[in-house]
């Protein structure tokens, strides 16, 4: 699936592109987030807080969509579904602080709260479409 990406690997790589994850909640409807997205080795990677809804709600094998559009272009955009394949706490600390230099030009992750435990999940894309105009 990662060849599928290649049009739009700028917006999950390198551009400060926002993301938009939808999930299914636990009474069947879809909830949608602007979150900060990282992609590496094919998998499509966010990162969250312990006790915040979407770590609450996503576990491995949920399914998800993202919707990222090019901030340079409105109308240049790329649709992910997959799912969870993955997540851990190991390293997500560290990943929130590379999400902070990407998004917020900050070397460290500047509204962490005091104990706060990150979480980092891998989504594995199933299928990619939008537009590349």
């Amino acid at each position: 699936m990662a060849e599928a990406i290649d049009a739009w690997r700028d917006l999950v790589e390198s551009k400060k592109a926002f993301a938009h994850i939808a999930l299914v909640a636990p009474d069947g409807t879809p909830r949608v987030t602007p979150v900060w997205i990282d992609y590496l080795n094919g998998k499509v990677l966010m990162n969250t807080a312990k006790g915040r809804v979407k770590a609450n709600q996503l576990k491995p094998g949920s399914p998800v969509a993202i919707s990222i559009t090019d901030p340079d272009n409105p109308y240049r955009y790329v649709q992910i579904r997959g799912k969870v394949t993955g997540m851990t706490e190991e390293g997500a600390s560290a990943h929130i602080d590379k999400m902070a230099k990407k998004y917020l030009g900050q070397d460290k992750y500047p509204f962490a709260k005091p104990g706060e435990v990150r979480v980092l999940y891998e989504i594995e894309p199933a299928s990619v479409s939008g537009t590349n105009p």
